[in-house]
């Protein structure tokens, strides 16, 4: 090598190091992928919109594709993200067993997969942000039992079929009432987590049996569909929410609805992003990591309201 090459080489090499690291902007950013149920849910609206504030603090960037509660697209659009290189996916499974598919992709790209929420059946799955999802359907039921004074008859809108979380919460419910011998549970449905459902199922329910006490819905949206059809029929009927999003919030203040379950789903998505996080830097993570839930009604609804 020429001693002007060699000359050069140094000065190029002493400029590098007065310069210091590139700047953190200037170096490729971490990007996760984002695949939720649904993507007009007030529920997965709000915990994208955590995923998304804790992602920045990180300085991360955030991916996202639609699934609108079709298995076959949430499968394609995690292939997808896994094509385009992600650190790591975030994902709430529409079924249990119906995306594995996605969870398979995940794998064969070595993209870490972490569900939120919703479960998945899939030896895939690197990691589970739930609930505890029992103890929850028990903490309603043990709530709706002592507000009708431990008899009368309980409508159950349950969740889809695929989905264990619901199963779980279904199965909590059950549990308890059990013990209850004059409690009886008259229909158990299961389905989509719409308003319209709930307020066609609620209807079928009413006319089935007029003196219905309770009614235990598997979300909130489900929830205000349910409440709507109890109070155009002019009834009594207790029904219990879960999620705690805004609309329910207000419903439980207005003595509409009787009761939500707070899971926060702004902290859900931070803690999602969290959980991630420490599996990329190697920290050792339980496989299931739960977060806490808080029973609202009429007693704490003026804590839980957001702050205008």
């Amino acid at each position: 090598m020429s001693k002007l090459r060699i000359a050069l080489l140094a000065a190029a090499l002493a400029l590098s190091a007065a310069m210091g690291p590139a700047p953190a902007s200037a170096q490729q950013k971490i990007t996760i992928g984002v695949s939720l149920a649904q993507d007009d849910n007030p529920f997965y609206i709000a915990m994208l919109r955590g995923i998304r504030a804790r992602a920045q603090e990180l300085g991360w960037e955030v991916a996202t594709v639609s699934a609108n509660e079709d298995k076959v697209k949430q499968i394609n659009g995690v292939q997808d993200l896994v094509a385009r290189g992600v650190k790591g996916v975030l994902i709430s499974p529409i079924d249990a067993v119906g995306v594995n598919g996605a969870y398979d992709a995940a794998k064969a790209g070595n993209v870490p997969i972490v569900s939120v929420a919703r479960g998945s059946t899939s030896p895939n799955q690197t990691l589970h942000v739930a609930m505890d999802e029992k103890q929850i359907g028990r903490d309603i039921a043990e709530w709706t039992a002592k507000q009708i004074g431990g008899e009368g008859k309980v409508a159950m809108l349950l969740g889809p079929s695929g989905a264990p979380t619901f199963r779980n919460l279904g199965d909590g419910y059950t549990e308890v009432m059990a013990k209850h011998p004059k409690i009886q549970i008259v229909s158990k449905q299961d389905g989509p987590l719409t308003r319209e459902r709930g307020i066609k199922q609620t209807e079928d329910a009413l006319v089935a049996n007029p003196d219905l006490k309770a009614i235990y819905t598997a979300n909130d949206d489900v929830a205000l569909g349910a409440m709507q059809a109890v109070l155009a029929a002019n009834k009594s009927t207790l029904v219990t929410g879960m999620n705690g999003v805004p609309p329910a919030l207000r419903a439980v203040k207005d003595g509409k609805l009787a009761m939500t379950i707070e899971l926060n789903p702004v902290l859900w998505g931070r803690l999602g992003v969290d959980v991630l996080a420490q599996y990329l830097k190697g920290d050792k993570v339980e496989p299931r990591v739960f977060i806490k839930h808080v029973i609202i009604d009429k007693t704490n609804i003026d804590e839980k309201l957001p702050k205008t």
